[in-house]
């Protein structure tokens, strides 16, 4: 692993993490504090930089724009986040923001038009959870992937956390992705993650491959992007599969 900092992050949220994050390496949880150790938790970190906005601006101004026929909601989004966004050091404030941002996003309300009635109120904390750590990943705008940890790889930490089977953990994946099949709920994504800096980026192509998302920023060369994903998946997403709990075998 490339790392330039491992200074634990530790930030207080305001939601409790379940516990079960304590099973990939480098996170704890203790309550309402989350802590993440770089040195253990990614496979590779070499950027501690990210670029944000400011949450409560975003949902006062962007949130209720509407997009029109002289100007895209992503023209919207690049234009707020060239206007508004600055750089930032402090990782905590990433995951901070990123919990608001998943926390808008994953809520109750879009429950019954998922067309997913397995999916429950409980499974989209799961989603909230996993996404608010996504955010420290990170793409450079030349398509270098520079920051990549398990949640990089849905399905597969999401198994490892919360016990989930291949069957749950595809579907999901699939509320996960659900911005590219319901335009309303990509219009929000696109205004939301503003907040952090760009755009959510998936790797997938019509099912969950675990080739896994990102926010990225606007303009990022997705072709090299692709290409070095491609290559390096494989290793990352069996890492993470090698801490889950084997499950109970059933008595004949």
């Amino acid at each position: 692993m490339t790392t330039l900092n491992t200074t634990t992050i530790s930030v207080e949220l305001p939601e409790a993490f379940d516990p079960r994050w304590n099973r990939l390496p480098g996170v704890s949880v203790d309550g309402y504090r989350l802590s993440v150790d770089p040195a253990e938790y990614f496979f590779r970190f070499e950027s501690h930089s990210w670029l944000l906005a400011d949450w409560e601006q975003v949902k006062a101004q962007l949130l209720p724009a509407q997009e029109s026929t002289e100007q895209s909601v992503e023209q919207m989004a690049l234009e707020f986040v060239k206007a508004h966004a600055t750089p930032t050091t402090d990782a905590t404030r990433v995951i901070a923001t990123a919990y608001e941002v998943y926390a808008y996003l994953f809520r109750a309300e879009h429950l019954p038009s998922l067309g997913l009635p397995q999916i429950t109120e409980d499974h989209l904390r799961m989603l909230r959870q996993a996404a608010t750590l996504m955010a420290l990943n990170k793409v450079e705008l030349d398509g270098h992937i520079s920051n990549v940890g398990p949640c990089w790889f849905f399905p597969a930490a999401t198994s490892v956390v919360f016990d989930l089977d291949d069957e749950m953990g595809g579907l999901l994946d699939e509320v996960y992705h659900g911005g590219w099949f319901n335009e309303y709920r990509r219009i929000e994504s696109t205004k939301a993650h503003a907040a952090l800096g760009g755009r959510l980026v998936h790797g997938c192509q019509s099912v969950p491959d675990q080739t896994g998302g990102v926010v990225a920023p606007y303009g990022v060369s997705l072709s090299t992007f692709r290409e070095e994903l491609s290559a390096l998946k494989a290793d990352w997403i069996a890492q993470v599969y090698a801490h889950r709990r084997p499950r109970p075998t059933r008595a004949a």
